[in-house]
């Protein structure tokens, strides 16, 4: 990946790794080894389960270490051996979730670990009482305004440590989290860019950050750390940001280098082809990733999204129980139980499962959006409007969120709002048809008819998912009464669902042939008038049509008539359409540049 990049030395002193420098490149995996265990500990130590998980499992990836090459335990000060008893016992409480307990008995204590599992048990204690009472007093779908009383203690005392520089990597760290909490999103991320020169083996920073940045040119003027930890930082902030290519390059960098057998990259591959709608890519990488790790249940509901799109109901059933025999309480299972209902249009059970995953977890954004799904398949819009933007509060990213809104407002009538929620959407996802298709109908229906081409077209250009931008602008164009294009973009359409080789049901398909019927007819070419109404005939709700545009037609014909030159009669269809076999090949496109708005 940057094999002629150079080590770039980083004090990590403060986290009590003194003489450890952290490379730039991939070029000694055993050094990479080596930090990624000597980090799991000292997360592991603290309380930071995520982050230790993290690095124990990339560690796993690599090869294994002899003995002689095993890092030592960090060396414990003078402070460290005072706060051992009371750290000892406070950390046991912390393990079963005691969190005012825990910091009871650290209250006082001087090292630097022992302070931190002391904040961070005030910090976790509440969190815990916020979410009790948002579960008990509101339900999962009340905007309450309850929030984590200790926070403002917090950040006054984080905050004079933070101006004394005595914080180390893991005190910035909760600094910026109680920062991000507080809605200070700017200072958050500055003392996150600190915490991981300071820290920067530590995951659980890297993806804060992550967090709080929105688009590409936020990304840019971040001064972050040149280390081998920030290409697993880019890889993972390219595939939120919807720049999945990029994010697919850095993940192979990361396979190519020595990360092959890591569950997590291959993971993150799955879910960036799930982005991009790869759906068979995705599904194929997630089964591969279920035969070597059987018993893993992170994105395993990702897994699921892909099992319904493609329905099937089979494997989601098998995945639903196979998830509730290793843990039915967590938050992925609740979800795809949930799927698993919703594919069976059973709504209420789907919904009541998506309200228990947000109950063990309020701030899990997967739930909350499929929850507004259920909502719009039950026609309760309020409580769908609500859970989509208790999804974007969580992440002003997700895209699905905001083209939710856009779906509900549009089935409430207010095209203002459903085009604001709708251009939300296509921003995140600038490439995806379906966005580019509902903001045409909205612009559209505010009669707003130039902007609504646009959108068809572009639809088209980047790809269109429904088959149905084309179609669209046929009738655009039929609306503005220019014939011409709209035939073009008819014929241009029955190519494309012709050449694709599939044999779908298109809704649309009678309509075009009837309009190129009745186009051709008006232009007096028979033979081609002829084939497209005899494909009428094969469609129940244009067959009485097609049948009399025939008999005219041969009536004409026997009466000698002959196209006139006036009439304008570019377009033909293929020659493999007026068969009735479906052609093989892919028919080369028209050219299009004459509608482009």
């Amino acid at each position: 990946m940057a094999a002629t990049m150079s080590v770039v030395p980083v004090a990590v002193t403060a986290a009590g790794m003194p003489g450890l420098s952290i490379s730039a490149d991939f070029s000694d995996l055993r050094e990479i080894k080596k930090q990624l265990l000597f980090i799991a500990g000292l997360t592991r130590e603290r309380g930071l389960l995520h982050s230790s998980k993290w690095s124990a499992e990339l560690a796993f990836s690599l090869p294994a270490l002899p003995l002689a090459e095993l890092q030592p335990p960090p060396p414990v000060t003078e402070e460290d051996a005072q706060d051992m008893d009371a750290y000892t016992l406070a950390k046991a409480y912390f393990d079963v979730k005691e969190y005012d307990r825990a910091a009871h008995f650290l209250h006082g204590c001087n090292s630097k670990k022992a302070y931190f599992l002391y904040m961070y048990s005030r910090y976790l204690s509440g969190e815990k009482k916020k979410d009790d009472e948002t579960v008990d007093s509101l339900g999962p779908l009340e905007k309450g305004q309850v929030k984590n009383e200790a926070l403002r203690e917090l950040r006054v005392e984080l905050s004079k440590k933070h101006q004394a520089r005595e914080l180390d990597g893991f005190g910035l760290y909760l600094y910026g989290v109680v920062l991000r909490k507080l809605d200070l999103v700017k200072e958050a991320i500055d003392v996150f860019v600190e915490a991981t020169h300071v820290l920067p083996l530590h995951w659980g920073a890297w993806l804060e950050l992550c967090n709080l940045i929105t688009d590409k040119e936020m990304l840019k003027f971040l001064s972050l750390p040149d280390t081998w930890m920030k290409e697993f930082f880019l890889a993972h902030i390219y595939t939120e940001l919807q720049l999945i290519e990029e994010a697919l390059q850095k993940y192979q960098n990361l396979i190519d280098v020595g990360f092959s057998k890591s569950s997590y990259i291959v993971s993150q591959i799955a879910v960036a082809y799930h982005n991009i709608r790869d759906i068979d890519k995705a599904l194929s990488i997630f089964n591969e990733l279920r035969k070597q790790d059987p018993y893993r249940i992170e994105n395993m509901d990702t897994f699921s999204n892909l099992l319904y799109v493609r329905s099937m109901k089979s494997e989601l059933s098998y995945l639903a129980h196979n998830l509730c025999e290793i843990d039915k309480y967590r938050v992925e299972t609740c979800c795809v139980i949930g799927n698993y209902y919703s594919l069976r249009s059973q709504h209420e059970k789907a919904a009541l499962y998506f309200q228990r995953a947000l109950k063990l977890n309020p701030r899990y954004l997967g739930a909350w959006t499929l929850m507004g799904h259920e909502y719009m398949e039950m026609k309760n819009t309020s409580a769908a409007i609500q859970a989509y933007r208790h999804a974007i509060e969580v992440n002003k990213r997700d895209y699905r969120a905001w083209y939710g809104l856009g779906q509900t407002y549009e089935i409430l009538k207010m095209p203002f709002y459903c085009l604001y929620y709708y251009r939300r959407a296509h921003q995140l996802r600038p490439n995806d048809s379906r966005m580019l298709v509902a903001l045409g109908e909205c612009y559209e229906k505010l009669n707003q008819l130039v902007e609504a081409k646009k959108c068809y077209w572009r639809a088209y250009a980047v790809g269109d998912v429904e088959k149905m931008a084309l179609v669209k602008l046929a009738k655009l164009h039929e609306q503005l009464t220019e014939s011409e294009q709209a035939a073009q973009c008819y014929i241009k359409y029955i190519q494309d669902i012709y050449s694709c080789g599939e044999i779908v049901e298109h809704l649309e398909e009678s309509t075009a042939f009837r309009y190129l019927a009745q186009y051709y007819f008006k232009c007096k070419l028979w033979d081609e008038a002829s084939t497209c109404a005899q494909k009428c005939c094969a469609f129940n709700d244009t067959r009485e049509e097609g049948k009399a545009l025939l008999r005219q037609i041969l009536q004409l014909r026997n009466q000698g008539e002959t196209p006139t030159a006036e009439m304008p009669a570019p377009f033909f269809l293929p020659a493999s359409l007026s068969a009735n076999n479906t052609p093989t090949r892919r028919v080369s496109p028209l050219n299009l540049s004459s509608v482009t708005p």
